[in-house]
């Protein structure tokens, strides 16, 4: 399936939609046409290449600094155009969607817990396309379990030291420096406190990042493993507090991990419907097509409702966001949702396709692959309804949303000050 430069917004989309983020629809849409279509067939033929010159493309339009302040270079779109890009993107291909949201999720904790000096000098250099960003949390043996972290972070005069390992990386290969969460603090310490934040440079002495082994699908993104041993860093890496790396993993799922994942699950939602429907109208079927047997058009009535309702979730949750409002269990809900629906119409578009969903170049086979990977990052479906279950019983009591929307109003300049 190909992209067309200018496929207007649904109608339900336009209330969370200013003229802003409809030329940066349009933008992304003819973006997506003339660089990514001609280039997801080979990333797909060719599952252990990493894609670079798609990222350096974006890069240059500063969509991985779409929610960066101007003042250091970024566009300062806010959630909603971050995941206008996303969503956009994913549609054509979800692998280069998965580079763009990969990097912005460090992007957001520097954001919010870098000092202003950090920020000066990290964030100019990913809107200018110099660096991009990984955000490496997950380990071999805990998994996505915070609390069972084993990566170590030891003072050392004015530096860190910090010893382990991380898995399942996304940009791990192409980052120029790594957000890692490593332990600070001696067993007996709640995890609340235990843990700390570090930017660490991929040139950095003793850091080695395992050879690129393609997934089940995502072609062309890289998602690999970083091995430290004795890493030394300077004080002026560490990100936030002493104590604060909990915090910093946390935020930065739920307020971009989970609605960028929404986001590359709805784009793929869209390409699976568009196929099955294009397949179903030209293909014959005695005097007709396969579009008009009722039975099939039942199958794709509930899967064009799942899809509605993906982006009405999708999109109103980011709105709140932008609009500084406590949404972490909206925007956790969308992750949830959009996924679990995405999934479901990619198995049934399969076996409305038949034999034809079997074929290795076939598009549907990809799309179907490349939904299973946005299930485990972020959170389970098993960790999102526990998350859910919290705001159900009114325990959630940190809304990352409302929390750090504040800080941000607070630390703006007063404009009528005098």
């Amino acid at each position: 399936m190909s992209a067309t430069p200018t496929t207007p917004p649904p109608p339900a989309l336009r209330p969370y939609l200013t003229a802003r983020h409809q030329r940066l629809w349009d933008e992304a849409d003819a973006f997506a046409a003339e660089h990514v279509a001609p280039r997801a067939a080979r990333m797909e033929a060719a599952p252990g290449k990493v894609e670079r010159k798609v990222a350096d493309l974006m890069a240059a339009r500063r969509w991985f600094a779409v929610t960066v302040p101007s003042a250091f270079g970024g566009l300062d779109a806010g959630h909603v155009a971050k995941t206008i890009l996303i969503h956009r993107l994913a549609r054509v291909s979800a692998a280069t969607a998965a580079i763009l949201q990969a990097t912005l999720i460090p992007v957001g904790a520097l954001l919010h817990f870098a000092t202003y000096e950090q920020k000066n000098y990290w964030l100019p250099r990913v809107a200018d396309g110099s660096l991009l960003l990984s955000i490496a949390v997950t380990e071999p043996q805990a998994g996505g379990h915070i609390g069972g972290m084993k990566t170590v972070a030891e003072r050392a005069g004015s530096e860190w030291v910090i010893t382990g390992s991380k898995i399942h990386i996304g940009n791990s290969h192409l980052a120029g420096a790594h957000l890692i969460v490593a332990r600070t603090a001696k067993s007996g310490v709640s995890t609340s406190q235990a843990l700390t934040a570090f930017v660490i440079e991929s040139n950095r002495r003793g850091l080695s990042i395992s050879r690129h082994r393609p997934g089940l699908g995502l072609h062309g993104f890289t998602a690999g493993r970083l091995d430290l041993d004795h890493v030394r860093i300077p004080q002026d890496n560490l990100i936030g507090e002493i104590g604060q790396g909990l915090a910093v993993a946390q935020s930065s799922s739920i307020l971009y991990g989970r609605p960028n994942l929404a986001a590359v699950s709805l784009g793929i939602h869209e390409a699976v419907m568009a196929t099955t429907t294009a397949r179903l109208k030209t293909r014959p079927r005695y005097r007709s097509t396969l579009s008009d047997l009722p039975v099939l058009r039942d199958r794709i009535g509930g899967m064009e409702a799942r899809l509605r309702a993906s982006r009405i979730l999708t999109y109103q949750a980011v709105h709140l966001l932008d609009q500084r409002l406590p949404c972490d269990a909206d925007l956790i809900n969308a992750k949830y949702l959009g996924h679990q629906w995405a999934a479901e119409s990619a198995q049934d578009a399969m076996e409305l396709h038949g034999a034809l969903a079997l074929d290795r170049d076939y598009l549907l086979q990809r799309l179907w692959r490349d939904i299973q990977h946005t299930y485990p990052p972020a959170g389970t479906g098993e960790v999102q309804r526990i998350r859910l279950a919290d705001a159900a019983f009114h325990e959630d009591h940190i809304q990352w949303s409302e929390h750090l929307a504040a800080e941000a109003a607070w630390a703006r300049p007063d404009p009528t000050a005098a």
